[in-house]
């Protein structure tokens, strides 16, 4: 399995330019981490994440809200504007379970990449804040399985 999920609610720029997650994110977290523990088999093997801060604060906040003992790693690629083929290449040869933690637009175009082939990346999903969407391998592509919505 492979879970695309966005990072929680950030403070704003003007409040703090590395915009780390703010109150409501760290609840959105929480939430995630509720919904996510009735989800049979949420145990990724790595977490990745951007290097924005508000993308590696919602790793490690779900890793431990979740006692998930998955490696937590800072992935070049992630960024809101990069190009999503690249992680898509990466996650299509992966064996394991992964937890992507990443932005808008970047998750959604990926999210289509995955979904209906690469000519799709200018359609894409809408991803909620801390929401997280499980994808499952089918024959050469992937399948939206279920939504997390933390709202």
């Amino acid at each position: 399995m492979i879970y695309l999920i966005r990072h929680a609610d950030a403070v704003s720029d003007e409040e703090d330019p590395l915009r780390p997650l703010s109150t409501k994110g760290r609840e959105q977290v929480v939430r995630a981490c509720e919904l996510l523990r009735k989800e049979a088999g949420f145990a990724p093997a790595e977490i990745w994440h951007s290097p924005l801060s508000r993308s590696r604060e919602t790793a490690e906040l779900l890793a431990q809200g979740l006692g998930l003992h998955a490696r937590i790693i800072l992935r070049k690629g992630l960024e809101p504007e990069d190009d999503p083929s690249a992680v898509a290449e990466a996650l299509g040869s992966e064996k394991r379970s992964i937890a992507l933690v990443g932005h808008e637009p970047h998750l959604g175009i990926l999210a289509s990449i995955m979904t209906r082939g690469p000519g799709h990346a200018a359609v894409f999903y809408h991803f909620p804040k801390a929401g997280v969407l499980a994808l499952s391998r089918r024959e050469r592509s992937w399948r939206a399985d279920w939504l997390v919505r933390s709202l």
